[in-house]
């Protein structure tokens, strides 16, 4: 008789949940079949929409809901997770990360949760975090929630505020309010700027074998030029007049050695920088592309991470990535680049994370050449920036010989002009990281040596006034005043963008709206803890201290709020409103009142000033940008809006000429498409969709 086989057991797998698609396709190249990886699509959890969703009355504890678009994706983990005897939570190394590994133990009912973390998407590195699995660090769940409970006060509690007191639609953020401060604030200083006038002497001197070289006046008659002491052009030609025909000699001849180093490589902060001052790229789209170079690439041997995590303010590099761009620097460059002893960076950054990295590839012999061809033209020159930084922090300084000429009047003492100049004697870091470092080269001249002073050419100055913050200039002073996170720097910017409060001017720098300076003066002057510079940097040090397990985050939290939630509840008892009107330079066709401008739902529009006794309303004529249409010459370039409110830029003489265009024209770097209108779009003149 023939006895019966046992049902074969059915092998359980181990689940890695990780938050996006793209890292999981990544991390499921370097696991076997016994592993299964799914995303979680970002947080699966939050705070309500539709309410507060914070027990205020009580210990201000977080109510959290699964929103319905996350639904799927929480059926899709549930259903992984029942065929799984073990689950790994592989989601990103900073507190939002482990926030987003608490809410998905919490939805999926893991009772002892396992944690692994890594600076970088290799096979190497996640085969070693699998090794090394721990549990959930709550401390740094409890930091990020006391920065969301805060973030939803402040918002949900002062948008009604300012919907009652401005208009509707409006909204304010703890971060984002102190970032439009800034914002507006440089703005007042630059209207308040008195441009002055100013002037300089150069001079064209040559030697006796006719060598040419510059130099600037330094000073007259023993007493030093400051930088106002030219204040006019008749001073100028005075002083021109003054020294014209006169002997002048060599008095001296200064020559030493300077060297440069490297700069540390990237943090978060210091690699939106100077994308956006060498690349134009904006913080958003820095960091957009810098988590596609992370999450993974499909190069030759499949998907990979190419570089490190990229929310990081340490410039700490790892033993093996020094080593290893030592031997890339030995064999590629030759022996006099490479240190014998790797650089080490301090971290300058308040709160910093030391035990994170900097920003660095993740394998230095995937040059920017080499991996070119896998990447769309705007993740390549992201790598490329971030590889040659790296590689350059462990590479010799660059030394320059420098050398100083003092030429004085043979006769009055103290009448000097000076020039310096500066040759390459050897590149060092610089033959990798290339920076604006003119050579001038001065002829070879000898102390007491006479020259020839052929031309004096006065040249006129005025000062400028503080210039609009760029994306790189308020990342860094947010960065320096200890105002928000790696993390939070490009949400920041976005926010008041998106919100209306900021817009570019044509050199993409932050210039306020009207809506933000309105409501920017409203919060300073009714709520200035909210948007102190020391209070918010205070609170960063705070969430600081709850990571670190120092301090517990609700009474923190109830210290603030409150105060806050009285001294709000007073404002709307003693604060007018605020009507955002300007005259529209014309009266009513209807009763004669003067028209105003006003602010609506949907932008501004023309208005009587006898409101409600009068109704009449007209449209605002499109905002003319200076430019004539490229396309028919006629008419002029106007600023236009889509249904969606998105801005694009259109011919005046629209619809006979149909020209249109996404790009702001003479900015060259703004983002999008030129299209052209089709003829059955409703009378709409919109650019096409990219």
């Amino acid at each position: 008789m023939a006895t019966k086989s046992k049902p074969r057991a059915k092998k359980l797998k181990t689940l890695v949940i990780v938050e996006s698609p793209t890292k999981a396709r990544t991390i499921s190249r370097f696991l076997s079949s016994a592993y299964i990886v799914e995303s979680s699509f970002g947080h699966i959890r939050d705070l309500p929409s539709s309410s507060l969703g914070i027990n205020v009355e009580g210990d201000f504890a977080p109510k959290y809901i699964i929103p319905r678009k996350k639904s799927p994706a929480v059926k899709v983990l549930k259903a992984a997770a029942k065929k799984a005897n073990r689950i790994i939570l592989a989601t990103d190394e900073d507190r939002e990360g482990e926030a987003i590994a608490w809410h998905l133990a919490a939805a999926l009912n893991i009772e002892v949760p396992e944690r692994i973390v890594f600076h970088e998407i290799t096979k190497t590195a996640i085969e070693e975090a699998l090794l090394h699995p721990r549990p959930l660090d709550l401390h740094l769940v409890d930091a990020q929630q006391a920065r969301r409970v805060l973030d939803r006060l402040v918002g949900y509690k002062l948008s009604p505020f300012l919907w009652k007191k401005v208009m509707r639609g409006l909204s304010a953020g703890r971060v984002q309010s102190v970032a439009l401060r800034l914002i507006a604030e440089r703005e007042r200083e630059r209207e308040a700027f008195i441009k002055q006038e100013y002037w300089t002497i150069g001079g064209s001197f040559f030697t006796p074998s006719r060598a040419q070289f510059t130099a600037e006046l330094v000073s007259i008659s023993g007493k030093s030029l400051e930088k106002f002491d030219i204040p006019s052009e008749e001073a100028a030609k005075n002083l021109e007049k003054k020294l014209a025909g006169r002997e002048w000699l060599i008095e001296s001849v200064e020559k030493k050695r300077s060297s440069r180093a490297p700069a540390a490589p990237f943090t978060t902060s210091t690699l939106q920088q100077e994308a956006s001052r060498r690349l134009r790229f904006s913080a958003k789209q820095t960091m957009m592309l810098a988590q596609q170079l992370y999450e993974g690439i499909e190069v030759t041997e499949g998907s990979v991470g190419l570089i490190t995590y990229m929310r990081t303010d340490s410039t700490n590099l790892s033993v093996s990535s020094q080593t290893a761009a030592r031997e890339y620097l030995t064999k590629e460059l030759g022996t006099e680049y490479a240190m014998e002893t790797a650089r080490v960076y301090k971290t300058k950054s308040k709160g910093a994370q030391e035990a994170h990295e900097a920003i660095r590839p993740s394998d230095v012999w995937r040059t920017p050449e080499s991996v070119a061809p896998h990447l769309d033209p705007k993740q390549a020159k992201l790598y490329e920036l971030i590889w040659r930084r790296f590689v350059a922090s462990q590479m010799p300084n660059a030394i320059f010989d420098v050398s100083t000429i003092v030429v004085a009047d043979k006769k009055e003492v103290g009448t000097k002009f000076r020039t310096s100049g500066q040759i390459i004697s050897f590149d060092g870091f610089l033959k990798v990281w290339k920076t604006k470092s003119e050579e001038l080269e001065l002829p070879d001249v000898k102390e007491q040596q006479i020259v020839s002073l052929e031309s004096i050419d006065p040249t006129q100055h005025f000062t400028e006034p503080p210039a609009r913050f760029s994306d790189a200039t308020l990342v860094k002073i947010l960065e320096k005043n200890g105002i928000g996170r790696p993390s939070t720097y490009a949400p920041t910017i976005s926010t008041i963008i998106e919100r209306g409060y900021v817009v570019r001017d044509p050199q993409r720098r932050f210039q306020p709206s009207e809506v933000g300076l309105i409501v920017n003066d409203l919060i300073v002057e009714h709520f200035p803890e909210v948007v102190d510079l020391a209070f918010t940097a205070e609170m960063e040090e705070k969430f600081d201290q709850i990571a670190e397990g120092e301090k517990e985050w609700m009474p923190i939290i109830k210290d603030f709020y409150e105060p806050f939630a009285k001294h709000l509840e007073e404002k709307y008892e003693t604060v007018e409103k605020r009507e955002m009107t300007e005259p529209a330079g014309e009266d009513c066709p209807n009763c004669g009142k003067p028209m105003i401008i006003r602010h609506g739902r949907f932008g501004r529009f023309i208005a009587c000033s006898g409101f409600p006794d009068c109704k009449t309303t007209k449209t605002l004529p499109p905002k003319s940008i200076g430019i004539k249409c490229p396309e028919c010459n006629e008419g002029d370039l106007v600023e236009r809006k889509t249904r969606q409110r998105r801005l694009f830029y259109g011919c005046s003489r629209y619809p006979t000429c149909k020209y249109a265009t996404w790009k702001r024209p003479g900015n060259p770097d703004a983002e999008g498409e030129e299209a052209k209108k089709d003829d059955d779009k409703e009378q709409e003149q919109e650019p096409d969709d990219e």
